[in-house]
């Protein structure tokens, strides 16, 4: 069985965040995931996730402004700066935190934004964003997000991803495989695991549709877990699902409690 953290964006979503950290060590995860923590010190999150005896594997760098539909800064030339502040806060809070890794998201391109320009300045962020974390010993993550969920997301494709991880040849840039955003978007679940898992640093899933935990849609997840057991990923896959119940974690899929 794979080792599971608590993705405490979606998950515990009746609680305030650092109630949340208890309520996933009460449940058997050893570890935890974040989407913009900000709003809490690094610090506190730290003595928090030392007190339930919990590791971070990975945040999100803050995405821009919600009033201007902003998700992602990295692919808008004129946000640079504000990106590369962006990632500084994200890296010190991965530091903080114990190494975690950071995501940074592609976002939309800006109107009057055209494609070409929207992929160069996604490259030159994100070779930004690796050189600033190499530094602090941090590795980035990139995912494909489905275009059906965020429309018009620049990054939507496994191997669009791989291919710029590869042509980038940063030694820190690594892929996110949500599971979720696979079937949604591509399908094919096992041979984009197999064919992609060279470039593979985090691993998510939640169930298709309703994003809810394994076993409420249409994904066989008890195969799809133990394919991820035989490719030989070590790494912690993340339960980023929205639960049914609209509380706590839902996890019923897994007999009640994460497995030790």
């Amino acid at each position: 069985m794979p080792k599971f953290s608590a993705n405490l964006g979606l998950l515990y979503p009746e609680l305030p965040l650092l109630e949340r950290l208890a309520a996933a060590a009460a449940d058997g995860f050893r570890a935890v995931e974040f989407w913009f923590p900000y709003d809490i010190p690094a610090d506190q999150l730290a003595a928090e996730l030392k007190r339930h005896q919990l590791i971070c594997t990975n945040l999100n760098a803050w995405p821009g402004e919600a009033s201007a539909d902003e998700f992602g800064l990295a692919t808008n030339p004129a946000r640079r700066e504000t990106f590369r502040e962006s990632v500084r806060q994200a890296v010190d809070y991965a530091v903080a935190l114990g190494g975690a890794r950071v995501h940074v998201l592609a976002g939309v391109p800006p109107t009057g934004v055209s494609l070409d320009t929207a992929w160069r300045s996604y490259e030159e962020s994100l070779q930004l964003a690796c050189t600033l974390a190499h530094e602090q010993g941090v590795e980035v993550l990139i995912e494909p997000i489905n275009p059906w969920d965020r429309p018009g997301y620049l990054l939507t494709r496994q191997a669009q991803a791989v291919a710029l991880i590869q042509r980038l040849g940063c030694p820190n840039l690594r892929l996110m495989m949500d599971f979720y955003h696979v079937q949604r978007g591509e399908g094919d679940l096992i041979r984009q695991l197999h064919e992609h898992l060279p470039w593979i640093g985090h691993i998510q899933l939640a169930d298709v549709p309703g994003r809810h935990e394994p076993g409420t849609g249409e994904v066989r997840y008890s195969y799809v877990l133990e394919a991820i057991d035989r490719s030989g990923y070590q790494g912690w896959v993340g339960c980023e699902y929205q639960p049914s119940s609209g509380r706590g974690a839902n996890l019923e899929w897994l007999g009640g409690r994460v497995p030790a």
